[in-house]
Formats: structure tokens, C-alpha cells, sequence
């Protein structure tokens, strides 16, 4: 396949996907800022990465492009969930969440296009979530940034398949990550003290609960996934995972916004 660059290859998914690329033979260069993490894993070559620095998102592409010639898939998976009431959570946390979310993975995009295009060919995978086909309470800017990079893939799919370049999308539901522990942790943060106390009490109940554990993917069934979009020969533009995740999203479609709320305040243990 050429070179792969994948980012949030410290811990959790990216860190599973990368190993499992590696394993079968791919050229990985793995990114984040701890770096140390990803040197500790076989096979992947660790870039130093700041999704919210410019500069450091074009020394970090212009580093394998040189040893490679051009990134040939970029696996875009950092990321973290920023939870909260949108009354209480700072526009400081809230442009964070979407500069790394969604304009840290776009300015990525910018930076390896130049060389896909010379190259005639190309990959992009973006790994969203189900939280970027419907929206829940207390985790508005989270969901806000999978929207939008929903929206920017599918947009980017019709700019850049003139060159050979396929973009494809895959959304988890819940992982077996600590990716639910720093959402509660920043959910903690904004709202447990305040109007939306009772809410965010109920939110840590549920993700502490069996019924998610009913829910969730492993991490290797999740990085498997990734690498057959990055890999197979015509991808798919969506791949989906989680029990339950279609019919999430079928859901959410058909039914009236105030039917699928309840649902949602049923689910969350919301009065």
C-alpha cells in the first residue's frame, strides 16, 4: 500500500491500528506527541505530532513524504470527546475540542493532497463515530466536531476523486478505550455542580453501567475495521461498528426529533 501515517497511535485505537498494520507488513509511521509510546510498539515509526500546531502538522508530513515520497493513506484518529452542557463549557474547551477534532484532521488533509495528487493515488480515512449521525445532551461540542467532519469527508470524497484519491469514513459506537474516562472527566469538570448536576450524575451512571458494556466493540475489532478501509482494494464510503449502531442511526432517522429525545433521556436515565 505505500506509506501509512495514522495519528493518535500513542494509546486506545490508533495505537491497536497501527500494531495491527505493522503486523502485516505496511510502512507505518505512527503520530502523536508522545512519541516514546509509539516507539515502544513493533514495526511503527514514531512522528512527533501537535494536531493544533500548523507547523507541526506540516514538519510532521513533510518528515515521511521525504523518506516516502508521499503519505499513501492517512488514518486520521486522534481525538477526544469534550463533555459538558453547552451553557457551561467554555468557548476556550469548546474551540479546543474542534481544533483537534476536526481542523487539526483537515489541515492533515491539506498537507498530504499535494502529494496524493502528484502521485495519482491515495487514501483518506476518517475515523468519526455514530455521535456524528445524531446528537445527545451533554456532549453537544463532541458531537458538533464528528458533524463536521462527516460533512467535510463527504464533501472532500467529491473534490478529490478526479486524482484517484478515495476518502472513506468509519464510525464506532462505544470502545473498550479511555476515551469514556476523559469524557466523564471533562463532564465532571463543566457540569456536575450546576443546573445540569442531575443530568451529568445520570450520565456517569449509565457509562458505568452493564447496559453499555452490552454496547461496546473491543479495540481489535475496531482497529481491524480501520485497517480494511485503509486497505482493501475499493473501500466503502462508511463502515460502521457497535451492536446495535444501524439500527441507531435508522432510528434516529425516521423517527420524529421528539420521539428519538425521549428515547435519549429514556436511555440516559434522564427525568
Amino acid at each position: 500500500m505505500g506509506a501509512i501515517l495514522i495519528t493518535g497511535a500513542s494509546s486506545g485505537i490508533g495505537a491497536r491500528t497501527a500494531a495491527l498494520l505493522a503486523t502485516r507488513g505496511e510502512t507505518v509511521y505512527g503520530a502523536a506527541r508522545n512519541i516514546e509510546a509509539i516507539a515502544a510498539i513493533p514495526g511503527v515509526t514514531p512522528v512527533a505530532l501537535d494536531l493544533t500546531s500548523e507547523a507541526s502538522i506540516r514538519e510532521a508530513v513533510a518528515g515521511v513524504e521525504q523518506r516516502e515520497g508521499a503519505v499513501d493513506v492517512l488514518i486520521n484518529c486522534a481525538g477526544y470527546g469534550e463533555f459538558g452542557s453547552i451553557e457551561e463549557t467554555s468557548l476556550t474547551d469548546a474551540r479546543q475540542q474542534l481544533e483537534v477534532n476536526v481542523l487539526g484532521a483537515m489541515a492533515l488533509v491539506q498537507a498530504v493532497l499535494p502529494g496524493m495528487r502528484r502521485a495519482k493515488h491515495g487514501r483518506i480515512v476518517n475515523v468519526s463515530s455514530l455521535a456524528g449521525e445524531f446528537a445527545a445532551p451533554l456532549g453537544g461540542w463532541y458531537h458538533a466536531s464528528k458533524f463536521a467532519l462527516e460533512a467535510l469527508s463527504d464533501s472532500l470524497r467529491g473534490e478529490v476523486s478526479q486524482f484517484g484519491i478515495e476518502v472513506t469514513i468509519v464510525q464506532p459506537s462505544y470502545v473498550e478505550t479511555d476515551w469514556h474516562d476523559v469524557a466523564m472527566t471533562r463532564l465532571e469538570k463543566t457540569s456536575a455542580r450546576g443546573p445540569y448536576a442531575a443530568m451529568a450524575a445520570s450520565m456517569r451512571r449509565y457509562f458505568s453501567s452493564p447496559a453499555l458494556a452490552r454496547q461496546t466493540s473491543s479495540v481489535d475489532a475496531v482497529a481491524s475495521l480501520i485497517a480494511k478501509a485503509a486497505l482493501v482494494r475499493r473501500p466503502k464510503t462508511r463502515y460502521r461498528i457497535g451492536p446495535g449502531a444501524n439500527v441507531a442511526v435508522a432510528l434516529a432517522t425516521i423517527l420524529p426529533d421528539r420521539t428519538f429525545d425521549a428515547m435519549t433521556r429514556k436511555q440516559f436515565g434522564y427525568a
